[in-house]
Parts: structure tokens; C-alpha cells; sequence
């Protein structure tokens, strides 16, 4: 079974490696999905939501809001935060896949591939 947790964040980056208006300093409202992938327990929960919130915010959230992403990840385009991300979690929650929304428009997907 999938359960899902949103969580959002707001940062400034500019990327490194690209020539256009996204390599100007500029910040994002992000929203971010979090998917982890278990069995159901004798509880009948697969995990306490608690439980993944806590794990986000103190790996991820706490690290990336209101700050700058450039003085973290290098070229922070939303592949390579949601590969540093997937980092964080990877050994803290059984992960499925992340999703990572630079603008309700554009958002990346990634299961640690």
C-alpha cells in the first residue's frame, strides 16, 4: 500500500548550467509528495503519518525553506533536488517515489532511478 504527504517551501536558486531567464536568481513556492510503499500492520496503519512528517521536515524541509538552494546543490534544478532529496530519505522511510513541484505547472517525479 502507497501513502502520500505533502509538504511545501519556498526558496530562491539560479541554475549553473543553463542560459535563459532560469539562470538568473529567481525563488519558488515548491510543493513536494512524498509516496513511501509498506505493508499494512496489526495497527492497520502502514505508517503514522506523524512519523513521515517528522522524518521530512527534519531531513529535508528544515535544510531547503527560505533558503538559498545554489549554497546546497550545485545546478539546483528540480532532477537534482529531487535526487538530493531522495538522499535524504532513502535511509529514513521506505520510499516509492518523490514528487517535486517547482510551480503548479512543472513538477518532476523520481523512485530512486
Amino acid at each position: 500500500m502507497q501513502l502520500h504527504t505533502t509538504f511545501s517551501f519556498a526558496a530562491s536558486h539560479f541554475l549553473t548550467k543553463y542560459h535563459g531567464k532560469c539562470e538568473n536568481l529567481h525563488g519558488h513556492n515548491y510543493k513536494l509528495i512524498v509516496t513511501i510503499e509498506d505493508t499494512v500492520k496489526k495497527d492497520g496503519m502502514v505508517m503514522d503519518f506523524k512519523i513521515i512528517k517528522e522524518k521530512v521536515n527534519e531531513k529535508v524541509i528544515s535544510k531547503i525553506d527560505h533558503t538559498h538552494l545554489n549554497d546546497l546543490i550545485e545546478n539546483p534544478s528540480a532532477e537534482n533536488m529531487s535526487i538530493w532529496i531522495w538522499d535524504q530519505l532513502k535511509n529514513e522511510l521506505p520510499l516509492k517515489k518523490i514528487k517535486l513541484y517547482e510551480t503548479e505547472d512543472y513538477s518532476c517525479e523520481y523512485d530512486g532511478n
